[in-house]
């Protein structure tokens, strides 16, 4: 089977199997950094709302408040797994 033109090869693969080993093995040992990373995210949207600097994007959007509600959800998800 012929490979039309993807770059996507083999040794791509190992490497981002590598990298998710090395990400589950950082994150098994601290398994409330996400939630925390989530958390903390919120509440900077919180501080953002109360402080608006100019009329930006991320003010207006709540970036970091959906950002951090899916970082937060994913790692309640992942406590288990994680054991």
């Amino acid at each position: 089977m012929e490979n039309f033109g993807t770059s996507f090869q083999e040794t791509d693969l190992v490497d981002i199997n590598k990298l998710i080993d090395q990400l589950n093995d950082y994150l098994s040992a601290r398994r409330g950094l996400l939630p925390l990373i989530g958390i903390g995210l919120i509440i900077l949207n919180f501080i953002l709302q109360l402080f608006p600097i100019g009329d930006l994007w991320l003010v207006r959007s709540n970036l970091f408040l959906h950002l951090g509600l899916v970082v937060a959800l994913i790692g309640f998800l992942l406590i288990k797994p994680l054991q």
